[in-house]
């Protein structure tokens, strides 16, 4: 739930362009809890991805192009680990059955091609429907 926040709060500032935006408004456009997307902005911003702006004026903003932002640095920066079995944990002591097990090595290729998938895609890519976005999470267009 998470890297979903994380990647929906980016899907939002991405879509909302380059103003600041309300942590408040983006908890409403997804109907998510407005303190996990706190916690979760604060995460991305310490990451480099999004700039915080304190006060009564202050918001969110992407700090990079959504072309700059692979949808694998973020799943990355946002998942507290990968172990779907404990062997994948470098640091765990040594299994049991490891010399006659296969799974490790199996379980690390798919880890491996799911990460290099992700960083295939960009944020931009996810904008690839910018307009229907928009409209969906009710984003107000600013006149320029």
């Amino acid at each position: 739930m998470y890297t979903d926040l994380a990647l929906r709060l980016l899907a939002y500032l991405g879509a909302h362009g380059d103003g600041l935006c309300r942590i408040k408004d983006v908890a409403e456009a997804y109907d998510v809890s407005r303190n996990h997307l706190i916690k979760v902005a604060q995460d991305l911003a310490s990451m480099g991805l999004i700039e915080t702006v304190r006060g009564s004026g202050g918001g969110v903003r992407l700090l990079r192009q959504p072309e700059k932002i692979t949808i694998g640095e973020v799943v990355r920066g946002t998942e507290t680990d990968f172990f779907l079995v404990e062997c994948l944990d470098r640091s765990n002591v040594l299994c049991r059955i490891d010399s006659a097990c296969i799974l490790k090595g199996a379980l690390r290729e798919a880890l491996d091609n799911f990460l290099a998938t992700l960083d295939g895609y960009t944020l931009a890519d996810v904008m690839v429907k910018k307009p229907r976005l928009v409209r969906l999470l009710r984003i107000p267009v600013v006149a320029v």
